[in-house]
């Protein structure tokens, strides 16, 4: 997600290579974003930084997150975005001084070609010229939403896990239109494309209901197959995957 970001960040001009520095302290993974980041600063300690940044992006593990954050502290950094998932708030602020803008943020994988769904919440000092700044970062790999931290255990459940639960049913239509006698890389195709369609012309502002009724006519094909999803829980199986997602999230934050 971090490598993302980056590639974001320059794509976008949000600010040249030569602004932007990532600590990475494995020296194989320095090398490959040096190769594909061309001009980008990188160290294997905070400490090599000829000066400290003005706003810091932790992309760690969860475990990492409290060293990371007094890391950043102790070097003065004022203004921190941390996308590790799980690790609130006032477990960061308990590491850096007081004062020290904390946001967090919930992206999810979609990122990783600029159409993410993000949501950022701040902390006790973060203003709303640090929320922009937030806005501004994650902006660069797709949309982000302003909520309240307790929601973001809601977002992962929608959001963050949102994108296994559209592949599951890319692989279940896949999977049906093998079974109806069409070849595997046929129904690939059709369910991709009809997934990326669908995805655009929700995109368009158009209410899901209502372009759902668009597409079904009286006693057609549609309404046949909407039928037989209604049958068998579809809407019930989707809320109960996100409500169990959101305890979940509850539950190792």
């Amino acid at each position: 997600m971090g490598e993302a970001l980056v590639g974001g960040l320059l794509t976008s001009g949000f600010a040249p290579a030569e602004q932007i520095a990532v600590v990475e302290p494995v020296e194989a993974r320095r090398a490959e974003l040096a190769e594909r980041f061309p001009g980008l600063v990188l160290v294997a300690q905070l400490e090599r930084l000829a000066s400290s940044p003005a706003g810091a992006v932790v992309a760690v593990k969860p475990q990492q997150v409290a060293e990371v954050c007094r890391s950043l502290g102790q070097a003065g950094v004022g203004r921190i975005l941390s996308i590790a998932a799980g690790v609130r708030l006032a477990t960061m602020e308990a590491e850096v001084p007081d004062g020290t803008a904390v946001v967090r943020a919930m992206p999810n994988t979609p990122a990783l070609v600029g159409a993410a769904a993000s949501a950022i919440a701040g902390g006790a000092a973060a203003t709303d010229t640090d929320l922009d700044w937030a806005e501004s970062v994650l902006g660069a790999v797709g949309t982000v939403v302003r909520v309240g931290e307790a929601q973001l255990d809601a977002v992962t459940g929608l959001s963050g896990s949102g994108p296994a639960y559209v592949f599951l049913v890319a692989e279940a239509l896949i999977d049906a239109g093998v079974l109806v006698g069409l070849p595997r890389p046929v129904a690939t195709d059709l369910a991709v494309q009809t997934l990326r369609g669908a995805a655009e012309l929700l995109a368009s502002g158009t209410p899901a209901a209502e372009l759902r009724a668009n597409v079904t006519s009286p006693g057609g094909t549609t309404a046949a197959g909407l039928r037989a999803l209604e049958a068998g829980g579809l809407r019930a199986a989707l809320a109960d995957a996100v409500v169990a997602a959101t305890t979940r999230s509850a539950e190792l934050g």
